[in-house]
């Protein structure tokens, strides 16, 4: 990886450090999947334990700093100039099931922006990163987004409804008129991993409604590094940690955001 900024190693380290216990408890998802307990609890347990590694490498380095993270919520509220954003597993739904579809993913935002921040898949052994100025990496290489021009000719990816979702005729709506204008619409069941693959030319474009700001905080920076354009739309002030999402190569931004405002 050629970034090596004391921020990106310090995420980095910690990543490593918290995927060796992560790889383990994937592995023990098979045999819960027959067990009449079932995965649940297990699950919970490693997102928790995940965090607990995260937390204890990134204070140790700056106690002070605050941290908005899935399980534990704020930490050092009153600092909102230095921030970790972090969510353990993304997409825990997939690594309940056995689908190795999710990533560690940590953000570092300094006075309300994303500087830098990390995207790793443990078992695909993908770790996407980036920091302001310095390019978006996979890996040792470096990415960019795609240079796709036709909407027509358009791979995209979103997540579709939460089972608790209030707004799902929305956003089957929304759907419903994207997948008719593009070439193919994708649900993979991971945010972080989701931006990613719009970073590196994987996929073309991305959105999403009722997110929280973990899932995506990392991959900010990780498409505007690679090229990309991010956009906030129809955002709720009372509610700062919510968002819904449109990211894409910025070539087909303006002709996606009017697919999904129709």
């Amino acid at each position: 990886m050629r970034l090596n900024s004391p921020q990106i190693n310090l995420i980095t380290k910690a990543c490593m450090k918290a995927s060796r216990s992560l790889i383990r408890d994937f592995g023990e998802i098979e045999n819960l999947q027959v067990s009449s307990k079932g995965p649940g609890d297990f699950v919970t347990s490693a997102d928790k334990r995940t965090e607990k590694i995260l937390l204890e490498e990134l204070q140790k380095a700056h106690p002070d700093y605050g941290v908005i993270t899935e399980e534990t919520g704020i930490i050092n509220k009153s600092n909102t100039k230095n921030r970790w954003i972090i969510d353990p597993i993304d997409g825990t739904f997939n690594f309940m099931n056995g689908i190795p579809q999710f990533a560690i993913s940590i953000g570092y935002e300094e006075d309300n922006e994303i500087k830098c921040g990390v995207i790793f898949n443990p078992i695909m052994n993908e770790l996407f990163c980036a920091e302001k100025g310095n390019g978006a990496y996979l890996n040792n290489s470096r990415i960019r987004v795609s240079n796709k021009k036709n909407i027509k000719d358009a791979l995209i990816v979103t997540g579709g409804p939460k089972g608790s979702s209030k707004i799902k005729d929305k956003i089957f709506s929304e759907y419903i008129n994207v997948s008719n204008n593009v070439s193919n619409v994708r649900k993979f069941g991971s945010a972080a991993l989701d931006v990613a693959y719009v970073a590196c030319g994987r996929f073309d474009g991305y959105w999403q409604r009722e997110l929280n700001y973990w899932d995506i905080a990392a991959g900010i920076i990780i498409l505007k590094e690679a090229g990309g354009y991010v956009d906030f739309f129809e955002e709720d002030k009372n509610l700062p940690l919510k968002k819904n999402i449109l990211a894409s190569n910025s070539i087909i931004h303006e002709e996606l955001r009017d697919l999904i405002n129709k």
